[in-house]
């Protein structure tokens, strides 16, 4: 039996669903900044991680440090950007300083600095793909990479790369080396830990198979695997031949069994698989 579609939330329901996870993502992240990253000295990009070599330099507070940051770097977005971010990513943008303020008497969690790099970078990583889940942003140094990217020739990944590098370069420096590859390591932390959150850990597979014997493919895939199949219209680079496509996508718990399927119907397939990110839709996750 099918399972029925869920119903639409109310639109209110859903706004105010959304600034929870805004608040909520925000109150971990300001969490794992000072219980792991503030500690450890482990500046990971971001303002937060200005907010962590300023602090050693001159004392600064790290709230304060990051609305003095955020606040103008969100008025200069809607300025130089003409975006709409919206109440929900000022929301993010003056929260997150707050928690910070609010739990920088919070003991450390661990005085180990590459623990501290691992778990704040989860803590960062889970904070922020919350925040994004609920379509909002924290501000900081990601508008300062777009208003870059939209002046330069430079494409937004390299620009985010660039501050990011910045920052954890000048960790090494005003801590040391060892701090800056600490740094780095909580930052690449955080990168997959969202991926993680946005994604999910189940991870799909995608095929195109091209046979000779594509009726018998299809209904082996339908019948045996019970995945639906897509078929293409294809034309053979070299002979000029029409061929169709098959295209279906698995789970990657059933990969080995597709690959044993197409190879008893047909040892002369040829199969390319790729990962698929995400996949909505029957048989698998809905939006």
């Amino acid at each position: 039996m099918r399972k029925r579609y869920r119903e639409p939330k109310h639109p209110v329901i859903e706004k105010l669903s959304e600034y929870g996870l805004v608040i909520v993502g925000a109150a971990i992240i300001a969490i794992a900044f000072n219980v792991f990253l503030l500690p450890n000295q482990i500046a990971s990009g971001g303002v937060s991680g200005i907010s962590t070599i300023l602090t050693d330099i001159f004392g600064f507070e790290p709230a304060y440090v990051q609305w003095a940051f955020n606040i103008p770097l969100f008025i200069s977005g809607l300025y130089l950007l003409g975006m709409q971010f919206g109440a929900k990513s000022l929301v993010g943008t003056l929260i997150l300083p707050l928690i910070v303020f609010l739990t920088k008497d919070w003991d450390p969690w661990t005085n180990d600095a590459l623990l501290g790099s691992i778990c704040g970078g989860i803590g960062v990583g889970l904070g922020l793909g919350i925040v994004f889940r609920g379509k909002a942003s924290t501000g900081g140094t990601d508008l300062a990479a777009q208003i870059i990217h939209k002046y330069t020739n430079l494409s937004l990944g390299t620009c985010v790369a660039l501050i990011d590098g910045l920052i954890v370069l000048s960790a090494a420096i005003v801590f040391d080396i060892e701090k800056g590859l600490y740094a780095l390591i909580g930052l690449y932390v955080t990168s997959k830990t969202i991926d993680i959150i946005q994604v999910g850990l189940r991870r799909s597979k995608m095929a195109m198979i091209i046979t000779n014997h594509e009726e018998e493919v299809r209904h082996e895939i339908i019948h045996v695997l019970d995945r639906g199949v897509t078929r293409l219209s294809g034309q053979g680079g070299y002979t000029d031949d029409s061929r169709p496509i098959l295209m279906c996508v698995i789970d990657q718990s059933e990969f080995t069994n597709l690959k044993q399927l197409v190879k008893d119907v047909d040892p002369k397939a040829f199969v390319v698989v790729m990962d698929a990110a995400e996949v909505l839709g029957e048989g698998f996750k809905h939006a």
